[in-house]
């Protein structure tokens, strides 16, 4: 089970995703139950998106989707190996665009951009802005993930935007 800091920043971050993508009609966002399948192993990212010509594609009954355009994994002691090693290769491999590794603890961010099938490092911080590459004009400050003032705020401004 997830601690009480996991669940609260997935749900944070999921909630702004999810009400910018929808307002502006670019896809289809999930969370910790969808299944993606890769090549060597299937994920439950926390937080995934795809555009909109992924979505379309997506079937009522469908329990499997293919690699998305942009993946969050909040961090614990249990799976920070292997969300900084078997999915960040998995999931540059299979072309995920961008790639967020949230730690609850240090309440910090890294965002990583695929460039020429590789993850490199476009921000690491607890302050300032995010600027998505892969969701298209979704900006959010960094502490909305972490301070529920901020991030109902955000939401608001995403909404009005």
């Amino acid at each position: 089970p997830a601690k009480f800091k996991h669940i609260a920043v997935v749900g944070n971050l999921y909630d702004l995703v999810k009400a910018f993508v929808l307002a502006h009609d670019l896809g289809w966002v999930g969370s910790e139950k969808v299944m993606i399948s890769l090549t060597r192993n299937d994920y439950e990212p926390d937080i995934c998106y795809f555009n909109a010509v992924k979505a379309a594609a997506f079937q009522p009954d469908q329990m499997r989707f293919p690699a998305p355009d942009f993946i969050v994994e909040v961090l614990s002691a249990s799976t920070e190996a292997n969300d900084r090693g078997v999915k960040f290769d998995d999931y540059a491999a299979h072309g995920v665009a961008e790639y967020w590794l949230i730690d609850p603890d240090t309440q910090t961010v890294e965002q990583y951009r695929l460039h020429a099938d590789v993850y490199e490092l476009a921000i690491k911080a607890q302050t300032g802005e995010l600027h998505s590459f892969a969701v298209p004009g979704f900006t959010i400050p960094v502490r909305a993930i972490f301070d529920d003032a901020t991030n109902q705020a955000t939401l608001r401004h995403l909404l009005a935007a």
